[in-house]
C-alpha cells in the first residue's frame, strides 16, 4: 500500500507546486504594482522591525486564512457552481500569493534566521527550479510568451483603428 501511495502523493505534490506557480507568474506582476503605487510607509516600518518568530507568524497569516479557499472553491464546482468555484479559487489564490510575496519581500532577512524556515525554503527553491526546469514549464512558458505577443498586437491595431476612426471623423 505504501509503494501505490507514494508515487500518487508526489503526483498531487507536483500538481500542486505546478499550480502555485503558475499563479505566481501572475501574482508577481500585482505585488510589484502595488508596492510601487500603494504607499504603507508607517505599517511597512513596523513590519521590517518586527523579530523572526513575529515575522513568522504575521508570514503565516495570510496562508492560515487563504488556504482553505482551494477546498471551498472544489465544493462550489462539485455541486454545480463551477464558475463561482474559478472565481472563487483565483481570486484567492492570487490574493493570497501577493500578501505572502509582499509579506516575505518586507521580512526575508528576519524570517532566514528561524533554521527551520530557511531550511524549508532552500527545499522550496530547489522544487521550484526543478519545476522550471521541466519540458511542461518551458511549454507554459513558451504559451504565455506567445500570448502576451498576441494581446499586445491586438491592443496596437485597435489602438491603431480607434486613431484611424478619429481621424476620418475629423
Amino acid at each position: 500500500m505504501k509503494q501505490i501511495l507514494k508515487p500518487i502523493t508526489y503526483i498531487l505534490a507536483a500538481i500542486y507546486f505546478l499550480v502555485d506557480a503558475v499563479f505566481m507568474a501572475l501574482a508577481m506582476p500585482i505585488s510589484r504594482w502595488v508596492a510601487r503605487h500603494l504607499e504603507f510607509k508607517r505599517l511597512r516600518a513596523w513590519i521590517r522591525s518586527l523579530p523572526p518568530y513575529p515575522s513568522l507568524a504575521l508570514f503565516s497569516v495570510p496562508v492560515i486564512i487563504l488556504e482553505p479557499i482551494k477546498p471551498v472553491a472544489a465544493y462550489l464546482a462539485a455541486t454545480g457552481q463551477v464558475m463561482g468555484g474559478a472565481v472563487t479559487f483565483v481570486f484567492g489564490e492570487l490574493l493570497k500569493l501577493v500578501l505572502v510575496e509582499r509579506l516575505f519581500s518586507l521580512t526575508r532577512d528576519q524570517l532566514m534566521k528561524i533554521p527551520a524556515f530557511a531550511w524549508a525554503y532552500g527545499k522550496y527553491t530547489e522544487a521550484r527550479a526543478w519545476l522550471q526546469a521541466t519540458e511542461a514549464w518551458r511549454a507554459i512558458r513558451a504559451l504565455s510568451s506567445t500570448a502576451r505577443d498576441y494581446v499586445a498586437q491586438a491592443r496596437t491595431k485597435l489602438v491603431g483603428g480607434f486613431s484611424k476612426l478619429a481621424t476620418f471623423r475629423d
